[in-house]
């Protein structure tokens, strides 16, 4: 008995991938000695069930429209024995597509993901390079004035002070993260050509609002820059100088919830009487979920210091995205290209639609990045299985999933195929437009730093057994940071938009937060490092077949991933006009050198390390674009 399909093989799915509204795809599974072989489809809580034809060879067929609304369709095929044993072939064990498992009992399906064909995302965004930047641990300038602190607050004397840890110093029983450095949005002015140097084009800040907090993840006044920060002149001058040398500015909003000390919650008194947490007659008190007013409301992840905001609410919609000078447009018209979502797997899908519509009215290059940890395609929270990739949310998410692949292949815990899997079932599952947007990240303010992860020194729980500043060993630093140059390198080999978290480039580390949130080393960089990760990024600036060429991936041995780029025809996979042009990059994990042919040649890959390859001879590639999936 033989029952078979794979969904990355154009033989039985064509074509591949996410699809738009209204395409036809064609779906054909390998049944010999079986009969009465049926498709079954799930597709917004209703099933069907289509009878298959056969055509040649074992292969039965169904040409299948998709529906014209976009969604989730799910799919796995039914088939009788010659024992009337009901047999049914869906995804693989893991989920991840490719070839499918045959099972005595109905099994996961298959997804196929049906976007709005009108889906586009900004160009700048494939094209670009993003730099992470806390604000307070960049980079000051001039004097620094403890009047602009929250209170009890303070500043650190020396600039390369490790951060500070307080636990339970703070009456409602949470990390204070009141200890500052100084950094400042003048600061970051003064580093702009540096930073265009690297060749970045896009900024993204984390919170720089008021808030009593050095992470400003608690918003105190969305209206107002933290004045330890500046002033909104300051951010509009970084927004006109950031736009003289070509780069644009994301900002960071929060509005799954507030601060507790803010001037919607004001639960300390500090901005006068009002306040949903003080006055029932708050215009405020609407925004939050009271069990019992005023001490017991619903807040994130239960910090009291947290409290949830209901997002249906009008008048928060009408503040946050619709009046005419709301959050979203003020910003906006001040400089700014878009918005990364923090939580935005916590928040409802109806809202981030109406921001983005916003965004895009006020800015119809404007971006809408995610916060979410998994596949966007298929998120499940809540009780409620969302995609974010349809053409009416997100543009991009902090792809955490590829950097998990990357940092557990150079560490050797997962090896190539593993890796090419993952990705490859990343790439299945997402339009194109949403997979060369991608925020392909290796570090980020809530993860520890790359190097120290690379390193792989120790123990990474969630217990924080690490939560402490420390000094790494030469050797493990040296790992570290070879590792850092390979993963960058495939990270800007790959679609999406690379992101840098800033003073990983100079090679800072640290572990669990705060300790992952030290100040930039300036003066004391790795200056090769620095060098390296410039390189990278000036070869990946160069190279359109880098940014919105074809992809393959391949698994060269368990120690070797190879990524091959390509523009042919004059077009890249977005239909623009591109010259031809190929790309090639092999990573190496294993601690020793490995050796691989490509192209006719025989190439030697240093241990833990990424070599470029030169172009493929024409014989190297079937040209059945096919095999180029984008």
């Amino acid at each position: 008995m033989t029952f078979y399909h794979d969904s990355r093989d154009p033989l039985y799915r064509d074509p591949q991938g996410a699809a738009p509204c209204g395409q036809t795809v064609r779906l054909r599974v390998k049944a010999e000695e079986l009969h009465g072989v049926c498709l079954r489809l799930w597709w917004q809580e209703a099933e069907s069930v289509l009878p298959m034809c056969p055509i040649h060879g074992g292969l039965y067929e169904c040409q299948l429209k998709l529906p014209n609304t976009p969604g989730l369709l799910w799919y796995y095929f039914i088939a009788q024995d010659n024992r009337g044993r009901t047999r049914f072939l869906g995804n693989a064990a893991d989920g991840l597509g490719g070839a499918g498992q045959v099972r005595e009992e109905a099994p996961d399906g298959y997804q196929i993901t049906v976007f709005d064909p009108a889906y586009d995302t900004p160009r700048w965004m494939r094209d670009g390079v993003m730099l992470q930047i806390m604000v307070d641990r960049y980079c000051c300038s001039g004097e620094r004035d403890i009047r602009n602190l929250p209170p009890a607050s303070y500043y650190h004397i020396r600039w390369d002070d490790d951060p500070a840890l307080i636990i339970n110093d703070d009456k409602y029983g949470d990390n204070c993260n009141n200890d500052y450095f100084g950094g400042n949005l003048r600061g970051v002015i003064e580093k702009l050509d540096y930073i265009r140097s690297l060749g970045v084009t896009v900024l993204y800040f984390n919170p720089i609002f008021e808030a009593r907090s050095n992470h400003k993840y608690n918003t105190g006044d969305y209206m107002t820059i933290d004045p330890s920060f500046g002033t909104e002149a300051d951010f509009r001058r970084l927004c006109a100088e950031a736009k003289k040398r070509g780069m644009r500015v994301i900002l960071d909003g929060v509005f799954s919830h507030t601060g507790s000390d803010s001037l919607y919650f004001n639960r300390d008194g500090s901005y006068g009487p009002g306040g949903a947490y003080n006055d029932p007659s708050s215009p405020y008190r609407e925004w939050y979920r009271f069990r019992h007013w005023p001490d017991d409301y619903e807040c994130w992840w239960n910090f009291k210091t947290l409290p949830n905001v209901s997002e249906e609410t009008p008048s928060y919609q009408d503040f946050i995205i619709d009046r005419d000078d709301s959050v979203i447009a003020h910003w906006l018209r001040a400089g700014a290209a878009g918005w990364r979502l923090d939580v935005a797997d916590e928040l409802p899908m109806a809202f981030i639609r109406k921001l983005r519509r916003r965004i895009r009215r006020e800015r119809p290059d404007g971006a809408l990045i995610g916060e979410v940890w998994e596949d966007p395609t298929n998120k499940v929270a809540y009780g409620e299985m969302r995609c974010y990739c349809l053409g009416d949310t997100l543009d991009s998410c902090m792809n955490y999933p590829l950097r998990d692949a990357i940092v557990e292949f150079l560490c050797c815990r997962a090896d190539a195929f593993a890796l090419v899997r993952k990705m490859e079932s990343l790439r299945e599952n997402m339009p194109a437009p949403f997979l060369y947007s991608e925020m392909n990240l290796l570090g980020s303010h809530d993860t520890p730093r790359i190097i120290s992860m690379l390193a792989d020194i120790g123990d990474m729980a969630p217990d924080r057994v690490y939560r402490h500043p420390f000094a790494m060993d030469p050797e493990d630093y040296a790992r570290g940071r070879r590792r850092l140059i390979a993963a960058w390198a495939l990270v800007c080999a790959l679609p999406g938009m690379p992101c840098l978290y800033y003073g990983d480039e100079a090679g800072l580390t640290g572990m669990a937060d705060p300790y992952n949130r030290a100040t930039y080393p300036w003066g004391r960089e790795d200056a090769e490092l620095v060098s390296a990760i410039r390189g990278i990024i000036q070869d990946r600036m160069s190279a359109p077949a880098l940014r919105t060429g074809d992809l393959k991936l391949s698994a060269i041995g368990p120690d070797v991933v190879l990524v091959e780029r390509r523009i042919s025809g004059g077009r890249d996979v977005f239909g623009a006009p591109a010259q031809d042009q190929s790309r090639a990059l092999a990573v190496n994990r294993c601690g020793e050198q490995r050796r691989i042919e490509y192209g006719g040649r025989v190439y030697e890959i240093p241990p833990e390390s990424a070599l470029r390859l030169e172009p493929a001879q024409p014989n190297r590639h079937d040209d059945n674009r096919e095999n180029w999936r984008n």
